[in-house]
């Protein structure tokens, strides 16, 4: 197959090829063959990109997927009551249909707004077959995904072992490796949720982050809420020479600036979430922190059950976060506002795009559009006038960018999105399935909610 995208606004990502204010994109089978200021292919279906950026797809560099049926519950809780609720209370009636409806309808909405590239990170997988719904789920919606590969965290039954105490199932993820996941080259590739020295002993952190080296694998942690379970571990796993471009850092938000560094000059990769960290009590994300150091955060979503699921706002929090503090630390010193804004708008897309695809060691193969990579293209209307006039593509794609305004998707070359509609989803069946499996867990709660009702309507 072969597609022309052509007259868009194309913003690649890519430093050769920067931002072509008209542009086409020559795709040919799940691949980008040509891109350039006008390009011939009469062999090749054309669509009118005009009015249109033309846009790498985003990355979601961190989401619990299988809490979407659960939207807008946890919106007032802190970290604390989340974790009451939903680890120890709502988690353990999940049922693997609640888990394959979730991370389908969580990943179809990602497609919805843009994003082509999702890590999922499934943490309420009691058993097997909790984990092949999850995976099926995403296979069934056509995005990209990397599925990490987590464990449940209830409250330990009498002569059960706390959570912190286990270590990640080498059986499990080996039988991943060897069935649904075994081709590492397919849209939906493993990676490994663990708990990290923040928390589990150190013995399942060891076990761990050596498990996942061994695999290839990335090994992703929480590090955050609360005091460590482990303290000093973070040193003695680098000691070990455990630590590297594999290890994957979440939040993040009082690590100490020397453990920043080392980190940095290790070469892990962190994901913040800047709207929920704000809001449920982590702290501040560490963004400026990282780029003080050269580097700079992939971003992610974190929770649909307490905030939406739109990249570009949370691209915003953490642009916006960072120069606040910024603006406070300028007022404090000399008593002004800064001379300039401290962060360019242009890196809060970087953040979603091409950072997302790094953390993934995926840099390759997404991330921006050049010749020779995958297909995963977004088209994104400028609207009658939301976006109108464009001085600056990247920053008006970065602040005034929107998922809702997202007419294509490509996922390797395939349609998954549009004219507007889902390519691969009967969406109403899927909302029907999805208000009942919230009905039912929130019903653990007492929660009263009107979500079938609305389906119905």
């Amino acid at each position: 197959m072969r597609l022309l995208l052509k007259s868009g606004i194309v913003v690649t990502q890519d430093a050769r090829l920067g931002v072509l204010p008209k542009g086409d994109v020559l795709v040919e089978g799940d691949r980008i063959a040509s891109i350039a200021p006008s390009l011939q292919a009469d062999d090749a279906e054309t669509v009118d990109c005009s009015g249109h950026f033309v846009l790498p797809g985003l990355v979601n560099a961190h989401m619990h997927t299988w809490q979407t049926a659960l939207r807008s519950v946890a919106a007032d809780w802190t970290l604390l009551e989340y974790f009451r609720h939903v680890h120890a209370g709502l988690a353990t009636v999940f049922t693997p249909e609640d888990i394959h409806v979730a991370t389908l309808a969580g990943a179809l909405n990602q497609i919805d707004h843009g994003v082509t590239t999702l890590v999922d990170w499934c943490h309420n997988n009691p058993t097997p077959e909790h984990t092949d719904a999850g995976i099926a789920g995403l296979k069934e919606s056509g995005i990209r995904a990397a599925f990490f590969h987590g464990s449940p965290k209830p409250d330990p039954k009498p002569g059960e072992p706390h959570f912190s105490e286990v270590p990640h199932p080498r059986k499990e993820v080996e039988r991943l490796l060897k069935g649904p996941l075994s081709d590492r080259q397919a849209l939906v590739t493993l990676g490994m949720a663990v708990l990290g020295p923040h928390y589990s002993t150190l013995d399942v952190s060891d076990h761990d982050f050596a498990l996942a080296r061994e695999l290839g694998l990335v090994a992703s942690m929480h590090q955050g809420g609360g005091e460590a379970k482990t303290p000093g571990g973070w040193e003695i796993l680098m000691q070990r020479g455990l630590f590297g471009p594999h290890i994957n850092i979440v939040h993040g938000n009082n690590l100490t600036d020397d453990q920043l560094k080392a980190f940095v000059d290790l070469g892990a990769s962190f994901s913040i979430t800047p709207e929920n960290e704000m809001a449920q009590g982590h702290g501040h994300p560490i963004t400026g922190r990282l780029r003080a150091l050269g580097s700079g955060p992939s971003v992610g979503v974190d929770l649909e059950s307490a905030v939406s699921g739109d990249m570009f706002t949370v691209a915003r929090m953490a642009l916006a976060s960072q120069r606040a503090l910024d603006n406070a630390a300028e007022r404090a010193r000399s008593g002004g506002i800064p001379p300039t804004s401290t962060v360019p708008a242009a890196e809060a897309f970087d953040w979603i795009t091409t950072r997302g695809a790094a953390m993934l060691g995926m840099a390759d193969r997404i991330g921006s559009l050049a010749p020779g990579k995958q297909a995963d293209i977004a088209v994104l209307s400028l609207g009658p006038l939301a976006m109108w006039p464009v001085h600056d593509p990247v920053a008006t794609v970065a602040m005034q960018g929107s998922g809702a305004r997202m007419r294509d998707v490509l996922v390797a070359g395939r349609f998954a999105k549009r004219d507007g509609r889902l390519a691969t989803a009967d969406v109403a069946a899927v909302r029907t399935r999805l208000a009942a499996s919230g009905e039912r867990i929130l019903s653990r709660l007492k929660i009263r909610t009107i979500s079938r009702e609305v389906a119905a309507a």
